[in-house]
């Protein structure tokens, strides 16, 4: 104040100038010129001034403000705020419906700029605007629940998976126990079970067991989540790597859970995850029915209001979880999952195929068509072939049985039965007789029935059944030969010490 009655001193009684009051006293002549204003507002010469205390002069110099009655209404930031995350609703429309029929209102221009000097007051991960219904952010915590074995007391830790949808923050969480890429599409699946439909984008980080080829720009999603959204209809958007910004929703709600959640849980005791996740699930369900601070309603209304309503369906069916292996196929036309064995098509033989794995069957597939499909099968060593996919060699030795065999020799007639049943009982595995018996099925096609039918005749007379014995019959005309001729030196005398036909029986 000793300042400002020196500045009327000079300026009111000596009459100098703003400049010269300025040099005298070291201060720009601005701040004299508004110190002679404000005096001269207020009435006060120099010699009122003198009889006023420094308390008086200060109150009638810098007289408070007369407030002026407000020119404009102010809008609703919150609702503005919740109604842009509709999809097609624009801060222009809404400019419209505040301004209509209302003398009060604020230019346009205005009206966007106090919008987002109030958006700008918000938390950071809330200035993003999200569409209703258009992404759902999904990542883990950071922090794990301990679950103990009853029976062995080991410890091991439950990871938290954490999902957010974008508009309304909705939140979903459970455990899985650990982050393979079953547990994220598992998990991913129980979120949108628990939402109630299907958002157009899932925003999730690039962990490899989602990304097999991480990337900036181009990202290369995993079989197993490319699956998914083709099952559900949707598509993935991946987070740009150690980039949360992209994804500041599922941030904030991994700290809401962290907080809200999981430290409301740090002194209990769980023995499963089936108890873990029916204790997330309780405390989830009172997460959204929290009101929010800033703005009007809570996760739950804004879920209700926003994103459901757009929210796509959920399938007829849920997804089951696959697996996926690139498998040579060995030379034996088969290849190899969880130690079992399972065919292909012969011609793949030395190729790579793609085996997709769900809980019930096995798919093989080559470039972009499905070659095989088997029933999955938990039998180590054991193997599932397909009659279509062996060469015909191998399909006929597969369809060798004696029955079948003696069946065929019966047609031919009594005594190529013989010969075959013989072919069965004199060879130590059946196997061996399986192959001389499709060679007398050539010579059969070779020469005709009858012709077949007289040589076994002659073969089982000299005792001789064999298929190198039945084809020089054939080969040298002695089928045609009336048996009278043929030679006695061939029969064995009956004696005891030949065993016979009937040893073998």
């Amino acid at each position: 104040m000793r300042q400002i009655r020196q500045v009327l001193r000079l300026h009111l009684e000596a009459g100098l100038t703003y400049g010269q009051v300025g040099r005298a006293l070291g201060i720009p002549k601005s701040t004299v010129g508004k110190f002679a204003l404000l005096a001269r507002a207020a009435g006060v010469d120099w010699d009122g001034a003198q009889v006023l205390s420094d308390e008086q002069l200060e109150a009638r110099l810098f007289q408070p403000a007369v407030p002026r009655q407000a020119r404009h209404l102010e809008p609703d930031y919150a609702y503005i705020h919740q109604e842009l995350k509709r999809a097609g609703v624009t801060l222009q429309l809404l400019w419209e419906e505040y301004a209509r029929a209302n003398a009060q209102a604020y230019k346009y221009t205005s009206f966007c700029i106090k919008y987002r000097l109030w958006a700008d007051g918000l938390k950071r991960s809330m200035r993003q605007v999200h569409v209703g219904g258009e992404k759902l952010f999904i990542d883990y915590a950071g922090q794990t629940v301990p679950i103990i074995d009853a029976a062995t007391g080991e410890i091991s830790r439950a990871q938290i998976f954490v999902a957010a949808m974008g508009a309304s923050s909705y939140t979903y969480a459970c455990a899985t126990a650990t982050q393979t890429a079953p547990d994220w599409v598992g998990a991913l699946m129980d979120a949108l079970e628990f939402m109630g439909g299907v958002p157009r984008l899932i925003v999730p980080d690039q962990p490899r067991a989602l990304v097999a080829q991480p990337d900036r720009y181009e990202p290369g999603v995993g079989r197993l989540l490319q699956e998914l959204c083709d099952h559900y209809g949707t598509a993935v958007l991946p987070a740009r790597p150690a980039r949360p910004r992209d994804k500041p929703k599922v941030e904030a709600a991994v700290l809401v859970v962290e907080r809200w959640i999981l430290a409301r849980l740090r002194n209990r005791r769980f023995f499963s995850l089936a108890e873990l996740n029916a204790a997330i699930a309780q405390l989830v369900a009172e997460l959204n029915a929290r009101p929010f601070k800033k703005l009007p309603g809570c996760r739950l209304e804004a879920f209700e209001r926003l994103d459901r309503p757009v929210l796509r369906p959920l399938p007829s069916a849920r997804m089951p979880i696959l697996r996926f292996k690139s498998a040579g196929v060995n030379i034996d036309y088969h290849v190899e999952f969880d130690e079992h064995y399972y065919s292909v098509p012969h011609r793949l033989v030395g190729k790579k195929v793609e085996l997709r794995v769900s809980p019930t069957t096995l798919e093989a597939f080559f470039g972009q068509r499905r070659v095989a499909v088997h029933p999955y099968s938990a039998l180590k060593g054991r193997f599932s072939t397909l009659p279509e996919h062996m060469p015909a060699s191998h399909r006929a030795h597969l369809e060798w049985t004696p029955g079948k065999l003696v069946a065929w020799g019966e047609r031919i007639g009594v005594a190529c039965a013989a010969v075959v049943r013989w072919q069965m009982e004199h060879r130590p595995h059946p196997e061996q007789g399986y192959r001389s018996c499709l060679g007398l099925q050539s010579l059969a096609r070779r020469f005709g029935h009858e012709r077949m039918e007289a040589a076994c005749t002659r073969a089982m007379a000299i005792r001789s059944p064999t298929y190198q014995s039945i084809k020089a019959i054939l080969a040298n005309g002695m089928d045609r030969q009336p048996a009278k001729s043929e030679p006695a030196q061939g029969l064995l005398p009956l004696h005891d010490n030949v065993r016979g036909p009937d040893y073998y029986h």
